[in-house]
């Protein structure tokens, strides 16, 4: 029971640091709908599950003998958070500031494409990578039984929804929407930014390495 409760808090604490999931969960949420901002947990939440899954299956051991495996990911995953950044910055300048319709920046047209992107956007940061390759699979050794370690892979998945939906359910409440209103270009500009921002260091940060 221990390292269930060691393994709650250490995901926890991963899932609260900002990061690309928690910046589109709530960038959806206070410019387009709660149903699309669930489909994006919803698919960020598969992605966290697909991770998760890989480092009970050996993630860690398959990244250490293929160093050019990381490399790749981070590479892509980089130039995948860059494409959706530039996406927001050019939303961004071409809206007029004000009341600009909550809809003008294109990232979720419809819950389908929203949990294609919470997927994609999960899957896309290598960061999460090296969380499941290293710290996740350090705590979830080869001594646990079978059904301890896809009970806690159970348990990671149901936080990640936990957590998101909690997230995406803060940001669309009317006043967050309305604030959203009045500095939507400023807003979408620093989300777009940050996404680029992690994207470069994704990408320069792992070929220096």
């Amino acid at each position: 029971m221990s390292l269930f409760l060691t393994i709650a808090v250490v995901q926890l604490i991963a899932l609260m640091s900002p990061g690309p999931d928690f910046f589109y969960v709530s960038q959806t949420a206070v410019s387009h709908s709660r149903r699309e901002a669930l489909a994006g947990v919803l698919g960020i939440t598969l992605g966290v599950a697909v991770w998760a899954a890989l480092a009970l299956l050996g993630l860690q051991l398959l990244l250490h003998r293929l160093l050019w495996l990381e490399r790749a990911i981070a590479v892509c995953g980089g130039g995948y958070l860059c494409w959706m950044g530039l996406k927001m910055l050019r939303g961004a300048w071409a809206s007029p500031s004000g009341g600009a319709p909550a809809h003008a920046v294109k990232l979720a047209d419809g819950p389908w494409r929203a949990m294609r992107n919470g997927l994609f956007t999960n899957l896309a940061n290598p960061k999460v990578v090296v969380y499941f390759g290293s710290i996740f699979s350090a705590f979830v050794g080869d001594g646990q039984s079978a059904w301890a370690r896809w009970g806690l892979w159970l348990m990671v998945v149901a936080e990640t929804l936990l957590w998101f939906a909690l997230v995406a359910g803060v940001f669309t409440l009317p006043a967050m929407r309305r604030g959203y209103l009045r500095l939507r270009r400023w807003i979408d500009g620093c989300a777009g930014a940050v996404f680029v921002l992690f994207g470069l260091h994704l990408i320069f940060a792992r070929r220096a390495a």
